[in-house]
């Protein structure tokens, strides 16, 4: 992708490149409605669409569809631009790009996730970029939370929701030899010998018992059921399923 030259049918290597007084005397112009100093304003800053879809070369997206999604972010930008404010086209407009960026991927994942909880995930995320703008630092989530007046726990989960799911062989380090993949990196509390070896001596353990202690035994801790569940099944007190099931469990700890 970094090496393409041509995107969408446009030559990237004679893109033009406009002077902060070039672009000042466009924007007047197009205010005034001039329609063809808008598109010269986007193709002057198109440079700006390339540098910032390399952040997501990554995700296996056609890099032309990045580039013309990254160029509706641009004529967003160009389209809401204050002239008046303080500030460089490049630091208005590459956060809307990003954000216009995001949004295609999180529409197009193949997770699919409500639409309430993407909208709350993608203010976070402007609010986010706002605060660090404005503090020159990563701001915390209670920070974006009281932003937007939502619980924290509301914040993390939208995000979490939507961020992009990888391979378990997708591999995060090379060192010229064998790769590691992200499937490495994972344990398997389930399959651990400790946790074999205890079922192994729980199996052995119940058969050591009478087949009453045993149903009962698998009723509650194999099928879920309560006490009084267990009395109604076959026909006792709570109390009797109580008494018989604290015996049978003391009688297992013997063999566990």
């Amino acid at each position: 992708m970094v090496n393409k030259v041509e995107i969408c049918g446009v030559n990237t290597s004679k893109l033009p490149v406009l002077s902060s007084k070039e672009m000042r005397k466009l924007f007047k112009a197009m205010q005034n409605g001039n329609t063809s100093a808008r598109s010269k304003l986007i193709n002057g800053n198109l440079r700006l669409v390339l540098s910032v879809i390399k952040r997501f070369t990554n995700r296996g997206e056609y890099v032309d569809d990045l580039f013309q999604v990254g160029c509706i972010g641009l004529m967003k930008a160009i389209d809401n631009f204050d002239l008046s404010q303080n500030v460089k086209f490049s630091t208005y407009a590459v956060p809307m790009i990003i954000g216009e960026i995001r949004r295609y991927l999180r529409d197009n994942n193949p997770i699919r996730v409500s639409r309430s909880l993407r909208d709350v995930a993608y203010k976070a995320l402007q609010v986010r970029d706002n605060l660090a703008n404005k503090y020159s630092r990563e701001p915390t989530v209670t920070e974006i939370a009281k932003e937007l007046n939502i619980r924290c726990e509301d914040i993390v989960f939208a995000l979490d929701a939507i961020q992009e799911p990888i391979s378990l062989f997708e591999p995060i380090y090379h060192d010229g030899g064998d790769p590691i993949f992200v499937m490495d990196q994972i344990s398997d509390e389930k399959n651990e010998d400790s946790n074999w070896l205890e079922s192994i001596a729980i199996k052995d353990a119940l058969r050591k018992l009478n087949e009453r202690e045993k149903h009962i035994l698998t009723l509650r801790f194999f099928k879920g059921k309560t006490q009084m569940e267990v009395a109604e099944e076959i026909g006792i007190s709570q109390a009797q399923v109580s008494r018989l099931e604290k015996a049978a469990l003391n009688h297992m700890k013997k063999y566990v």
